[in-house]
């Protein structure tokens, strides 16, 4: 019995091993496998989605850029208007432009999306408040140049920060 079991030992063992070894070769063979192919994946999504990407990055630029005062007062006339139309104007242009572009929030990270429309929040409190600080019968002149001179004086520049963040994350996506 004991000649039986040491026979059948014999065999099985180094069957063992031999088992043991293939499936050790067989889960390495998969395993790079799936990770090649999970590279390749990550390679053909970059290169679909990038472009989209980049574009939304510049359509946000673009939107931030478009949303300065000095921006904003260039592309519109304001000796035409009374204040609270100047005001209804510009605070309509900055929103129409943002709403224009809220879908370029798929492509970027929440932290950067946060930032932007806090910072375009921001312009429409801006030019809100100098056209609260200005009289009614006063000409539109005098709300651009309030606007104009809040800016000069203004410490942070929530637009200039928005920007910034969304630079730095499009050259991460270039790392």
């Amino acid at each position: 019995m004991t000649d039986i079991v040491a026979d059948l030992l014999k065999v099985l063992v180094p069957a063992a091993i031999v088992m043991y070894a293939m499936y050790l070769t067989v889960r390495s063979f998969l395993s790079n496998d799936f990770e090649k192919k999970s590279l390749d994946l990550k390679i053909r999504n970059r290169e679909l989605y990038l472009p989209n990407r980049l574009q939304a990055y510049e359509r946000i630029c673009l939107l931030l850029e478009r949303s300065r005062i000095e921006s904003l007062l260039g592309r519109i006339n304001q000796q035409a208007f009374s204040i609270r139309e100047f005001q209804v104007v510009l605070v309509n242009e900055v929103r129409n432009e943002f709403n224009h572009n809220l879908a370029q929030q798929v492509y970027m990270s929440d932290k950067s999306w946060d930032m932007v429309r806090t910072a375009i929040e921001d312009m429409v409190s801006q030019i809100n408040q100098a056209a609260e600080s200005c009289k009614e019968d006063d000409k539109s002149l005098v709300l651009a140049r309030k606007l104009v001179e809040n800016a000069m004086v203004r410490e942070n520049d929530p637009l200039a920060e928005a920007l910034l963040a969304v630079k730095a994350e499009v050259r991460t996506l270039f790392e």
